[in-house]
């Protein structure tokens, strides 16, 4: 079923503020759609686009969360702590397993603590680290030799400790809570705009910030993309046609567009062949190449050249 016309928004402009930072703007909208979808928006940004990050790890030497390393500054609270900001981008949906290798030096007596980023992981193809500097721990013991073993999976939303617990491959390991969205923050403005003499119309502007895993503009059109689905899935056999935007040039022209096929002046053959094919509209007529045209059932090369002739004469 088809229900009448609805004017729909269009992404009218995207600024660009930095490589994990934009700002969306859409427009015209009728009034209270910029609530409703700058609201559903960023709902589905923040709960439901697909990241990745650690469930699980293990440090050699230790058997759970609450306890002390020698060799080691932090304990291993605070390491989960630190493991639970590295940021990875997967191209595989399945768990992929690291691991880490670091020795104390002799630099570490003169110079400090050695420092143990995010980098020193070891990567296989498929998985990637937005933020290579991100510290893990110190090696304050130039003797002491740090081997951890980690599971990264993909996902979305939030994952408790308790689920995580539960699905962990390897029961050695410390289940840990994470955070799998790669959106880190997702504000919106509503505002009023108008276009031609329409002035009651709203316009909206998404901002979006991401861990650098992935774009704002993959993020905004993977979030728009699932609320497609789910709404397509409720409607089920509905559709809305929809129409120039309200107050835009085209609105009275694609108004021709919406008149019934009886409007050419077509023979009664053509016509009905038309008609039998479920083509009502001349919108629905100009949609089809020729190819198509010609598959319909009743319709030949002679009906073909009777409606080119009538959309010339339209200047259709």
């Amino acid at each position: 079923m088809t229900t009448k016309n609805i004017h729909e928004a269009a992404l009218a402009e995207v600024r660009e503020n930095s490589q994990t930072e934009a700002e969306f703007v859409i427009r015209p909208l009728y009034p209270g759609y910029g609530n409703t979808l700058g609201n559903s928006l960023r709902r589905v940004l923040l709960s439901s686009v697909k990241g990745a990050a650690i469930t699980a790890f293990s440090i050699e030497g230790t058997t759970h969360e609450f306890t002390a390393i020698p060799g080691i500054r932090e304990d291993v609270v605070d390491i989960m702590l630190n493991l639970k900001n590295i940021r990875f981008k997967m191209h595989t949906d399945n768990p992929v397993e690291l691991t880490l290798e670091m020795k104390g030096d002799k630099q570490s007596e003169k110079d400090g603590d050695k420092r143990v980023v995010a980098g020193d992981i070891k990567l296989p193809a498929e998985v990637e680290i937005a933020n290579p500097n991100q510290v893990i721990c110190h090696i304050d013991d130039p003797k002491y030799t740090l081997k951890m073993r980690f599971v990264v999976e993909s996902g979305c939303g939030y994952l408790t400790i308790d689920q995580a617990a539960e699905d962990r491959i390897h029961s050695d390991m410390i289940a840990i809570d994470a955070v799998f969205t790669p959106v880190l923050r997702v504000r919106y403005k509503v505002e009023n705009t108008r276009v031609g003499q329409d002035t009651n119309l709203q316009q909206l502007t998404l901002t979006i910030d991401t861990d650098g895993t992935i774009t704002p503009k993959e993020a905004f059109e993977e979030a728009a993309a699932i609320l497609i689905n789910q709404y397509t899935a409720l409607a089920g056999s509905t559709r809305v046609e929809s129409a120039p935007a309200p107050g835009s040039d085209k609105e009275e022209e694609d108004t021709g567009l919406l008149l019934p096929i009886e409007e050419l002046d077509l023979s009664a053959r053509t016509a009905n062949a038309l008609l039998n094919n479920d083509i009502k509209t001349i919108r629905d007529l100009v949609t089809l190449s020729e190819s198509d045209l010609k598959d319909l059932k009743g319709f030949g090369q002679k009906a073909l050249d009777e409606v080119k002739e009538k959309l010339t004469e339209l200047n259709i």
